[in-house]
């Protein structure tokens, strides 16, 4: 099992160097320790390149890889290219890692730095069952 996750490890990293930056990649060395952390391993089955696929489209897609207007920016075909995959492969796994882990847009276990500091629940807040954008409070008092 070491062996496969420090492979696993190693194909995040290659990636995340060439493409993206040290936030994707502590992201996705910390979702493969969690992975790696399961009862029964998922990644002892199957490629894994289709794992490593699978990891960093989940990531992205929960902290707007894909979108040209953020940077990094990175496309499905380049991700399934580098790890020579099928992009319905590639995307099955990352839903299938999404569903494991519940992820979603603004995780805050998964979110990059810059998906956290742009998260717009961050100026929301609760009065009595009510949301309410923080800076209303203000300008009543």
């Amino acid at each position: 099992m070491l062996e496969k996750k420090e492979k696993l490890l190693q194909l995040v990293k290659g990636f995340c160097e060439q493409y993206l930056d040290e936030d994707y990649e502590q992201l996705s060395c910390k979702m493969v320790e969690k992975l790696g952390r399961k009862r029964t391993v998922p990644f002892m089955t199957g490629k894994l390149e289709v794992w490593a696929a699978g990891i960093i489209h989940a990531i992205g897609t929960v902290n707007f890889l894909f979108d040209k207007s953020f940077e990094p920016h990175v496309s499905v075909h380049d991700i399934c290219g580098y790890f020579g995959t099928a992009q319905s492969t590639t995307s099955q796994k990352s839903k299938s890692i999404r569903d494991m882990f519940k992820m979603g847009y603004f995780n805050d276990e998964f979110a990059t730095k810059r998906s956290q500091q742009n998260n717009p629940f961050n100026n929301l807040v609760s009065i009595n069952g009510f949301i309410v954008p923080a800076n209303f409070l203000k300008n009543k008092e």
